[in-house]
């Protein structure tokens, strides 16, 4: 009996090998297509993801991910992400891609599989309208407090220039930070910025100064996935028959979008 259940438990062994197996030796690309959809990792980051009035998920990114996900021939789900964990979720199969204005940094390419560039960008610093004019250097931003999204490039940019930061959710959240005066200043995407802030906004007492950086924004996929090619494949065709332009004129960001080619 001692003999029948040893052998019962060696087979049962081998069986979950060979499962584990299996999974490693799949690849990504077939992970996907299997399971019918591409979990897309965003936050609320306008114009490159935000939900319209009907509770939709549209922007430049959004928009894109939605017609790369019909290339493949699967259907597209957007993934609302602390962007601190955004690695976590990738590696635990939580969501598939990062795809929300990621900049490229070090980090980010160590640790996924990049798209090439798709798109400009830069830090900019946001403070109140009125006080503007008194923000026109680094130099003159060493006593100010600043709000930056928690793991975003701005938080990185802030912490190597040796300022005072605290780290928030979103970059929308380091907005209300300055709006409400509960820090002087943040730093933020220029494209959110020049969405969200300014003259017929919500944030019209709100203006940006200087940029801190020049940056790219890709999409990041599992480290290894065959699909960070198979899109830079598709914005290379979105681009060369005009539909990749016509996404970006849609949210005014044409002059930011890199080429394609």
């Amino acid at each position: 009996m001692m003999k029948k259940i040893l052998a019962m438990l060696m087979a049962m062994m081998m069986i979950l090998s060979l499962t584990a197996a299996t999974a490693e030796s799949a690849s990504d690309k077939q992970y996907v297509l299997d399971k019918g959809v591409l979990v897309v990792g965003i936050t609320d980051f306008a114009p490159m993801d935000y939900k319209d009035e009907n509770g939709e998920w549209i922007g430049f990114d959004a928009d894109v991910a939605r017609a790369f996900a019909a290339e493949l021939g699967v259907n597209v789900e957007f993934v609302e992400i602390d962007w601190d964990n955004k690695i976590l979720e990738l590696d635990g199969q939580t969501v598939d891609c990062i795809w929300n204005g990621m900049t490229l940094t070090d980090a980010v390419l160590a640790a996924m599989e990049c798209s090439n560039p798709y798109m400009n960008n830069a830090q900019v610093v946001i403070v109140p309208a009125d006080k503007a004019d008194q923000y026109q250097t680094v130099e003159s931003l060493a006593e100010l407090s600043f709000a930056a999204e928690a793991g975003s490039a701005g938080e990185a940019v802030l912490n190597d220039l040796g300022l005072n930061v605290t780290p928030v959710t979103a970059q929308a959240d380091a907005l209300m930070e300055v709006a409400a005066g509960t820090s002087d200043a943040a730093v933020i995407d220029s494209l959110m910025a020049a969405a969200m802030i300014g003259e017929g906004t919500n944030y019209a007492q709100l203006t940006y100064t200087i940029g801190l950086n020049s940056e790219e924004y890709g999409v990041g996929f599992r480290k290894g996935s065959e699909l960070a090619a198979d899109l830079n494949a598709f914005l290379v065709k979105a681009y060369a028959d005009g539909s990749l332009i016509t996404i970006a004129e849609t949210y005014d960001v044409q002059v930011a979008l890199i080429e394609q080619k």
